[in-house]
């Protein structure tokens, strides 16, 4: 058998619109349309995401589709979590639609807190805290808006709703809003009473791989395209992305879903909303057959990525390879930062930020790009490192494998320095794991594919895996008693 799916996949950085081939067994992924995300910062410092744009790029990759002429059966949109989109009364979009590095979170947080508190929060939503959260960028908005607004949407959901009508949110994208209840699978309404939010805003919430039905006539005739079957797989990237995770050892796996987000955690089958979870701020997230994610969101990449914008700006212009080259070569563990550190998440010099960062903690100051870099990478992985640890104990389970699935798991420096950290088997693989799990999950949406396990058979035989074993043991055990010192855990 042989079935096309078109996978779009909306990050932070970027979009772009693959076409994937399931044919006997194996699929392949053919970029067809790319295009940049760029935010939209008012003089005011607020940012936003431009949504119409957003669309008219995702219209041209389908009318690419379309001019290739070959039968496709379906098309799915996965984007990041937390951002919504609200469409007022007649279907249209409402703006602006903010982003969650927007400043104004911090106002959100302190006028949600003087309605509940964050343990009431937590044990109806055993999400993590973390001031970008649905919930507070909702008590952030403008008197007024709400409650003109008659739909709120996840950015993956929002397009489709703009493609085909459907006015239903995912149940993976639903998780990320710190307003559902994982364990009633539905929306919190005790939530949502305590903090005043209009509960007719809030749509039915669908289970993974549900089927939306066609593209709306217009699209469809635009684009050249006929019988394309719009679904709802994973709308949230972190979820299409874990679903192509290649395991194949239930209970002792854990995963990296890396790129700017690092996304750490385990696949259960209940939520673990406990004291001590709360305390960790550890998420529950809903996954593909209502499996949890019980993870933690680490900044990721996006350090290296801000690092790189800064250098532009100076007029030094690395390539990702380059920086990891130059990293490679610098000395080992000369400095550290706590990446956890709220100085890290705006965007900004993020050179400047780590310097300062080592001044303060009384540390070498990097100053040259490989140093810089050496720096970021061996944090983040000590991060992880101690991340892994944490889910072990809230399992209680001892985890053996670690999948490093995403962009980042191209980062083969990274790769090592995790595999050391964590003290366990690393495979890396695929980096295409988001676009893939969205063709998979449509795979087992039209009935191509009859489960996960068929769907992660297909990823193990479809793409190169790499196997990191941990190295120097002796000198990482140093560096995390160093890190727990410099960062208090």
């Amino acid at each position: 058998m042989t079935a096309r799916y078109l996978a779009c996949d909306l990050g932070a950085e970027s979009g772009r619109l693959m076409l994937a081939t399931l044919d006997h067994g194996t699929l392949s992924l053919e970029e067809i349309h790319r295009f940049s995300n760029d935010l939209i910062q008012t003089a005011d410092g607020s940012l936003h995401w431009n949504i119409p744009a957003i669309l008219d790029e995702v219209k041209a990759g389908l009318k690419k589709a379309g001019a290739m002429g070959l039968e496709i059966a379906g098309f799915s949109v996965d984007s990041w979590g937390v951002d919504y989109v609200l469409f007022d009364d007649e279907g249209e979009l409402m703006s602006p639609t903010f982003c969650y590095r927007d400043p104004r979170t911090e106002r959100g947080v302190k006028a949600a807190y003087e309605k509940t508190d964050w343990e009431t929060i937590f044990s109806e939503t055993g999400i993590q805290f973390m001031p970008l959260n649905t919930l507070f960028q909702l008590m952030a908005e403008l008197p007024g808006r709400l409650e003109r607004a008659d739909l709120i949407l996840g950015v993956g959901d929002g397009i489709h709703f703009l493609l085909s009508g459907s006015r239903i949110i995912e149940e993976s994208m639903a998780s990320t809003f710190q307003l559902y209840n994982p364990r009633t699978r539905d929306w919190s309404d005790k939530l949502i009473e305590m903090l005043e939010l209009p509960r007719s805003l809030f749509p039915e919430i669908t289970p993974s791989a549900r089927r939306l039905g066609p593209l709306l006539p217009q699209v469809a005739d635009e684009a050249g395209l006929s019988g394309v079957e719009v679904i709802a797989g994973c709308t949230h990237d972190t979820g299409a992305a874990v679903a192509a995770a290649p395991a194949s050892e239930p209970g002792s796996w854990a995963y990296i879903s890396s790129g700017t987000w690092s996304l750490m955690g385990t696949e259960l089958v209940s939520p673990i909303v406990t004291d001590a979870c709360r305390e960790l701020n550890f998420t529950n997230e809903i996954g593909y057959g209502g499996s949890v994610r019980l993870l933690k969101n680490i900044i990721g990449l996006w350090l290296i990525q801000e690092c790189r914008r800064q250098w532009e700006r100076e007029g030094l212009n690395y390539d990702y390879e380059e920086l990891t080259r130059l990293a490679a070569e610098a000395e080992p563990f000369r400095s550290l930062i706590d990446p956890a550190d709220a100085r890290f998440v705006a965007p900004g010099d993020m050179p400047g930020r780590i310097a300062a960062y080592c001044r303060e903690t009384g540390q070498p100051q990097p100053n040259e790009a490989g140093a810089v870099v050496r720096c970021a990478l061996e944090s983040l992985a000590l991060l992880y490192g101690r991340t892994f640890r944490e889910i072990e104990s809230l399992t209680g389970e001892p985890i053996d494998r670690l999948h490093i699935v995403g962009g980042g798991s191209k980062n083969r420096l990274l790769n090592q320095l995790t595999a050391n950290s964590v003290g366990a088997v690393t495979v890396a693989g695929p980096a295409e794991a988001t676009a893939a799990g969205n063709a998979l999950l449509q795979a087992i949406a039209l009935g191509h594919l009859d489960s996960l396990d068929a769907a992660r058979n297909v990823i193990r035989r479809s793409f190169g895996l790499e196997t990191y074993r941990p190295e120097d043991g002796e000198e990482w055990a140093a560096a995390r008693a160093r890190f727990a010192k410099l960062t208090g855990g």
